[in-house]
């Protein structure tokens, strides 16, 4: 539609979002819509109206309607803004369980690749057939390369810094001085005449090293409720395990556990590789990590789960308990998600929080951020408190 054709009246345009979201009903009370509104008036009711989506639904359910509902997909990505779509996508997967729809190539090429799409599609795995396999793989590459654009940077950078920070030398050149710890260490040099501490000890920031520094573990619940901490947990684990002073293990479970770890290289072959859905076995995964720890005080867990186990759960406490006693970090991320507000077992997460073990959830954009004070050895609640994240207390 054309600026001069839509109503430019403040209280008409009004009028007219109000038909838009109250449907043909509301015809009598907001008046009409103009042409280019009928065909999005239709895209709404689609999905919205009762009848519209009973139609809808009745199409997609064979192959034949599959060009109906791409041309749905179409108009909506015509009519709405990017995240407007994605919102209304992800309705259409729940609300008309349009998810036999992605099996067909057709169907994938209309979509607007998104995390949420990317789970579903890792959820439908292994019942996609062979000739739309490739097109379900074109999408999920889509995705995880604008993520790795997104999110590589911020988190190398932030891993970076932490581990150079977390080796001190005492011969710094003026750019590698750490001034806080050099002036703590220093204040009994005060010159009161001159108002100025004199450094005759000097202590800086550690230079980089090939060396391994720390060890990190991400210990991811696949149950289908985890599957956007799952996509985002495998990109973070793919730009660590990149870097030579950080070793990186990634290790999956639902009922059964599964080491991921070598396939970190492509974070696409991994998610084929995540089976979502299941039972939940936190203790059984939890076990198997403690097996691939070879030095707790420089080693930091990651358990991404919404803490509801299926396993049993005092064994999963002692095993926690144990870890940090030995000097491990461990950190219970309830989501790694961009709502960042889970579903989880509140009194499990406190359990743990009173065993020193921090459970919250974080959004992609703080995760290497938490990375980095748990590297440099921070207090992590103190840091979620900082970030304003509510950590459930012990």
């Amino acid at each position: 539609m054309n600026d001069q054709d839509r109503p430019t009246d403040t209280a008409t345009e009004h009028l007219r979002r109000w038909r838009l979201v109250l449907g043909e009903e509301a015809d009598n009370a907001c008046g009409g819509l103009h042409a280019e509104d009928v065909a999005m008036d239709a895209a709404l009711s689609a999905l919205y109206d009762d009848e519209s989506r009973h139609s809808l639904r009745r199409r997609g359910g064979s192959e034949g309607s599959s060009p109906h509902v791409a041309r749905w997909l179409g108009d909506i990505r015509r009519f709405f803004p990017s995240p407007v779509v994605q919102v209304m996508q992800k309705d259409a997967f729940d609300r008309l369980n349009l998810h036999s729809m992605l099996l067909q190539p057709e169907m994938l090429e209309n979509v607007q690749p998104d995390v949420d799409l990317v789970a579903t599609l890792v959820s439908l795995s292994g019942v996609i057939p062979e000739k739309t396999k490739e097109t379900a793989r074109l999408v999920v590459r889509k995705v995880v390369d604008e993520l790795m654009k997104q999110l590589e940077e911020p988190m190398r950078s932030a891993v970076s810094g932490a581990l150079n920070r977390a080796v001190r030398n005492r011969r710094p050149r003026h750019a590698e001085i750490d001034w806080n710890r050099t002036i703590r260490a220093n204040l009994r040099h005060w010159q009161r005449d001159y108002q100025t501490i004199i450094p005759e000890t000097l202590i800086g920031f550690g230079r980089k090293s090939q060396r391994v520094q720390r060890e990190i573990i991400l210990c991811i619940d696949q149950s289908g409720s985890m599957a956007a901490s799952v996509v985002y947990s495998s990109i973070f684990g793919a730009v660590m395990a990149s870097m030579p002073a950080v070793k990186t293990h990634l290790v999956v479970f639902d009922t059964s556990v599964v080491d991921m770890t070598e396939q970190l290289d492509d974070p696409v072959e991994l998610l084929f590789g995540v089976q979502l859905g299941g039972g939940t076995d936190i203790n059984r995964a939890v076990g198997y990590c403690q097996t691939l720890i070879r030095d707790p005080r420089n080693t930091i867990m990651v358990l991404i789960s919404d803490l509801y186990e299926g396993g049993v759960e005092r064994n999963l406490l002692q095993r926690a308990n144990d870890l940090v006693q030995s000097g491990v970090q461990v950190i219970a991320l309830l989501a790694l998600s961009n709502e960042g507000k889970p579903f989880y077992d509140k009194e499990l997460a406190a359990k743990l929080a009173a065993l020193g073990v921090p459970s919250f959830a974080c959004t992609p954009d703080l995760f290497p951020g938490m990375m980095a004070a748990a590297i440099r050895k921070e207090d992590i609640n103190l840091w979620a408190a900082q970030q304003g994240i509510v950590v459930p207390k012990g």
